[in-house]
């Protein structure tokens, strides 16, 4: 599906997605990432969902977010809280997803110039 959205000047935004792809100012990326407005972070490490350790929310904690948009693949699957320690106590909101709802997401708050990171899961 493509995304249809006023331009952002000099953020990134989604363009696009599908099976088990994003695209990202209409650049396609197919594995892991995580997107800020000024950032593009593609080498975001867990293999997948049941590989999530609380270093991966360690290091989104670290880019200082006012929140952080979890995409979680095709279907909404909820990390256990242990993992998502650092968010919480950097005061961190998190929101789960599917990616293509965390993609539109992005594009609304990114738009509204919030300090939103989404960390999506494609593999």
């Amino acid at each position: 599906m493509k995304l249809h959205l006023t331009h952002i000047s000099g953020a990134n935004v989604f363009t696009g997605y599908g099976e088990g792809y994003v695209m990202v100012n209409k650049q396609r990326h197919d594995r892991n990432l995580v997107v800020l407005r000024d950032q593009l972070l593609t080498d975001w490490l867990p293999a997948g969902f049941d590989d999530l350790t609380p270093e991966h929310f360690a290091r989104l904690a670290g880019l200082a977010p006012e929140i952080v948009l979890l995409g979680t693949g095709s279907r909404l699957r909820f990390p256990r809280p242990e993992l998502t320690r650092a968010l919480i106590e950097a005061r961190i909101g998190l929101e789960v997803m599917d990616v293509q709802a965390a993609c539109r997401t992005y594009n609304f708050l990114a738009a509204e110039e919030r300090k939103v990171a989404a960390a999506l899961l494609l593999t």
